[in-house]
Formats: C-alpha cells, sequence, structure tokens
C-alpha cells in the first residue's frame, strides 16, 4: 500500500481509501447501491486493513445513517489505528432543520454521527454538499466549532464549486477558523470536470483531493456492455446519476482493455491507476460491495501505467472546454508562453 498526507497536514492516509455507502442495516431506499449487510460489511473492511488501508469514509446520510453505525462496530477494535471520515449536508430525516449546513444542523449532526460511529472523535468531518441558503460564515463558524470542542480533527468539503471554496478559506483564514484541509470530487476517466477550476484552485492553496467514484459507478470496471446496461439487477438500472456519453464510455472501456492487457491488470485497475498518476489525487475510495471487487480493485496499487499510456488515456478523455477557460487558453501571450516553456 502506497500512504501519502492528506493536504497541507501531517495526517497520514493509505493512498486507497475504503467507502462504505453500500453498507445497510435494511434501508433499501437506493437498492442498486445499499446492498451490503453487516456480515459482508466485516469481511470487506477486514480485507481492507489486512491490505494497509487506514481510511475509511462513509456520511451520515448513506442508507438513514447506517452505514456510520455499520463501518464504527467493524472498525471498533482497530479505531487508534485508522482515519474516519464522515459528511453532512443532505437530509436525514423529514423535518426541515435536518438537511443543509446550519449551524442547528451541523452541531446536532457531528454528535449523531459521534454515536452511530461509536467514536469520540471523527478524524475529518466533510460538508457533504452547498447549502443555498444558508450564510456561508454561518457554515464555516459552526465548522470551527466541531474542531475546537475535539469532535473532529480536521474539516472538508464534497461537491462544492472551486469559487465557493475559494472564498471558504479565505473566510477562515481571515477569522482565525479551522481551515478545509481537501476536498472529495467525483474524478474519473469519464469525468474529468475538476481539471478545469477546482484542481487549480485545489493547488493553489495546498488543498488534498480524495476522489469518489473512480470507476463511474463500476462502468470503468468493464463489466458493463450495450446490452445489459439496463438490467434490473445492475446500478446503472436504479442510480445513474453520472452525466457522460455511454457510447464513449464503450469505446473507453475496450481501449483500456487493450492497456490492461498488456500488463496482465483488469480495466478496473487501469482506471484506478490512472487516477493514482495525478499529483492532485491524495486517495481514492473503493466503493466495492464484494470482497472479489475489492481484491481487484486492491490490486491497482501494484500497478504502474507508462507515461505514453497515461498520455493516451488522456488524450481520449480530454474535457470539452468551457467559457472562460478556453478564452485564457487560447489567448495567452504565445511569446511569453513559449518562453516559460508552454508554448510548446
Amino acid at each position: 500500500m502506497q500512504y501519502t498526507t492528506l493536504g497541507n497536514t501531517g495526517l497520514v492516509v493509505s493512498r486507497l481509501a475504503f467507502g462504505a455507502m453500500t453498507f445497510t442495516a435494511g434501508d433499501r431506499s437506493i437498492g442498486a447501491v445499499y446492498k451490503t449487510d453487516a456480515e459482508a460489511a466485516a469481511a470487506l473492511v477486514g480485507k481492507a486493513l489486512d491490505a494497509g488501508i487506514n481510511f475509511f469514509d462513509t456520511a451520515d446520510a448513506y442508507a438513514s445513517g447506517q452505514s456510520e453505525r455499520i463501518l464504527g462496530e467493524a472498525l471498533r477494535s482497530r479505531r487508534d489505528e485508522v482515519v474516519i471520515a464522515t459528511k453532512v449536508g443532505f437530509r436525514t430525516g423529514m423535518p426541515l432543520t435536518q438537511a443543509g449546513l446550519s449551524r442547528r444542523h451541523i452541531l446536532w449532526s457531528v454528535d449523531q454521527s459521534l454515536k452511530r460511529l461509536g467514536t469520540d472523535w471523527i478524524d475529518v468531518y466533510l460538508v457533504h454538499k452547498e447549502d443555498p441558503y444558508t450564510p456561508l460564515e454561518e457554515t464555516l463558524s459552526a465548522l470551527d466549532e466541531v474542531v475546537r470542542s475535539g469532535k473532529a480533527r480536521y474539516i472538508g468539503f464534497s461537491n462544492w464549486s472551486a469559487w465557493k471554496v475559494a472564498a471558504a478559506l479565505e473566510i477562515q483564514k481571515a477569522a482565525g477558523f479551522a481551515r478545509f484541509t481537501h476536498g472529495q470530487m467525483h474524478y474519473s476517466l469519464l469525468g474529468r470536470d475538476v481539471e478545469r477550476d477546482v484542481v487549480p484552485m485545489m493547488q493553489r492553496y495546498g488543498l488534498g483531493m480524495t476522489v469518489w467514484s473512480p470507476l463511474a459507478a463500476g462502468f470503468l470496471s468493464g463489466k458493463y456492455t450495450r446490452d445489459n446496461l439496463g438490467d434490473p439487477d445492475n446500478r446503472y438500472s436504479g442510480f445513474d446519476i453520472l452525466p457522460f456519453d455511454k457510447e464513449h464510455g464503450f469505446r473507453l472501456v475496450e481501449r483500456m482493455r487493450t492497456i490492461a492487457d498488456a500488463h496482465g491488470a483488469s480495466v478496473a485497475q487501469v482506471a484506478i491507476s490512472w487516477l493514482l498518476a495525478k499529483d492532485a489525487v491524495t486517495s481514492v475510495l473503493l466503493g466495492a460491495s464484494k470482497l472479489h471487487q475489492l481484491e481487484d480493485n486492491l490490486g491497482a496499487a501494484e500497478l504502474a501505467l507508462t507515461e505514453g499510456e497515461i498520455a493516451a488515456l488522456d488524450a481520449e478523455t480530454v474535457p470539452a472546454p468551457v467559457y472562460p477557460n478556453w478564452f485564457i487558453d487560447n489567448l495567452a501571450d504565445q511569446p511569453v508562453a513559449q518562453l516559460l516553456g508552454k508554448g510548446r
């Protein structure tokens, strides 16, 4: 297993992490995702620990909090050895107060997560999404209190826009609040949007990045075909939330299969290895629901793609330019760019 520090902190985390979104004690509200019971979860966590993973991720909204409870129980005997991340922001109950990033909801939610996880502290507490109704200063003040109270050691964000993170970091710096350490964002060969603005912002502020859905909800495992994509038993039949061109995806998988065969690896390992090769990526979340899936994904830690293979995959999946990025890139001062070695 490979290890690194999380963003600009001294917290050491494994470069492959384990995501517990599939854990459930009976909640089947998203049946295509919530399908791993406590016994299977314990086996997956044990396999992850044996492989050297020390970084585990969940959220209060996963399976009505059941994911937190099951993960906490599975890690109880190893609590001092692991890093646990959980999140706040999505709706967790019918009352209007049980959602968002208000001071009330954050301070209530962190206590509920601590109870479900069965721990005295959360290593990394993330805001799960943006809240358009709560002042940013209120959210950041509440997160600072969570850290100062000792209920969480570090804070981060997930699924936030680059401008809002930058604004938050400046407020945190000016007010002396606890600062974001990293962002948990979607990033894959079929979803490279973060490269436009999020990654440059993170690099400017020294933030780390953990990646969710590195296999594009399993599409980049190579198990799907044009014929079986709509089968009721697979994830895409009930949880198709990632906006990418499926036909392009199938062509990409065939290109990846050629690379995988050259290494005696799997398509999924190629997808994860490509991410691990990116400087912006701290850790990649593995969301396997079966042991054989996890065992295969873990093999990505041993796979080193060549520079040529990475470049080929990059070229195959270049994100479409958006404004003002295309204006900035196309109308840079060319003589200066050439002098700086960027015009070749």
